[in-house]
């Protein structure tokens, strides 16, 4: 069953001022508000396991929600993005700038020239680029360990002057208070404790069910499980964002009955691919909510289902 709380004095968060300079297939970002909704006003540290854009702790950063974060991927050269973003935010927005004047006027040849680049080195600025660049912003690699993703040609990426303000932006947020990592997700949960409060998106999860995860570790769902089982042990908050639906299509598995969580659906918006099919399809994504964070925000588990 879905439910929905409403909290007094809610903090509405306008999405568009919250710089992000890492495009992101999956990013939380338009869903940020929702999921901060319900979490407490005030954060000791937020985790986030599986980071990709770390939508929600820059979200929370920008509303003061955090005192501290902890981003987390499995994806090492996201990772290392994330360091320059924050470390060294001028640096990265020169070498970005560098590369998107000199693709004009071959733009698709030399999409191909950084994608070898980075194949390569693994250098952030190559990486921040093919993500700006390529189509839906998908990191897709092929069976060699080669980032081989398409792009866009619509498109060159947003500009420097756009791209330096998100990550000026976000470094702003985000340094001197962040610890960032590369580690298995049950290596960041075993650091957790009841003060933190833990944000995860699983990466193979979701509702478009289309994120290519060759270049993570799968999620085992029963490990998983057991994993969250442990964190209830230890009475630790957390919020899964796990499985969704469009319409009566369901995405991913459910999280079981026994773990005690609180099912929401949040509202994603219009099904982009039943419009083209004609349908006026909703998409849904789930927010699980654990015992620990319901219990301290006194929340009803009886509430109102979500329409």
């Amino acid at each position: 069953m879905a439910h929905q709380f409403l909290f007094p004095n809610e903090t509405l968060i306008p999405a568009n001022n919250i710089p992000h300079p890492i495009p992101y297939q999956g990013s939380k970002r338009n869903l940020a508000t929702d999921i901060l909704s319900y979490c407490p006003p005030k954060i000791g540290r937020l985790v986030e396991p599986f980071a990709g854009s770390a939508a929600i702790s820059l979200a929370a950063a920008s509303c003061d929600r955090a005192q501290e974060f902890w981003i987390n991927d499995a994806h090492k050269p996201l990772i290392d993005l994330w360091l320059e973003i924050i470390e060294r935010p001028d640096q990265l927005s020169d070498k970005y700038e560098s590369l998107w004047k000199n693709q004009l006027g071959r733009e698709r040849e030399y999409y191909d020239v950084v994608r070898s680049k980075f194949n390569k080195t693994h250098q952030s600025e190559c990486f921040l680029y093919l993500l700006a660049r390529c189509v839906k912003a998908a990191i897709r690699y092929n069976s060699s360990g080669g980032f081989n993703n398409s792009p866009d040609n619509r498109r060159k990426g947003a500009t420097p002057e756009t791209m330096r303000q998100r990550i000026t932006g976000a470094s702003q947020l985000l340094r001197h208070r962040t610890k960032v990592t590369s580690l298995d997700y049950k290596d960041v949960l075993l650091g957790c404790t009841r003060d933190d409060l833990i944000y995860m998106d699983p990466p193979y999860q979701g509702v478009c069910g289309s994120r290519d995860n060759r270049y993570l570790p799968k999620i085992d769902h029963d490990g998983f499980c057991e994993t969250l089982r442990g964190l209830n042990k230890k009475e630790c908050l957390y919020l899964v964002s796990y499985d969704g639906r469009t319409g009566t299509k369901t995405f991913g598995k459910r999280l079981p009955d026994h773990l005690e969580l609180v099912h929401l659906e949040i509202h994603a918006g219009r099904s982009t691919q039943a419009t083209l099919l004609g349908r006026n399809d909703d998409t849904y994504e789930s927010l699980y909510l654990s015992p620990g964070l319901v219990k301290l925000m006194g929340l009803d588990r009886k509430a109102k289902k979500t329409h």
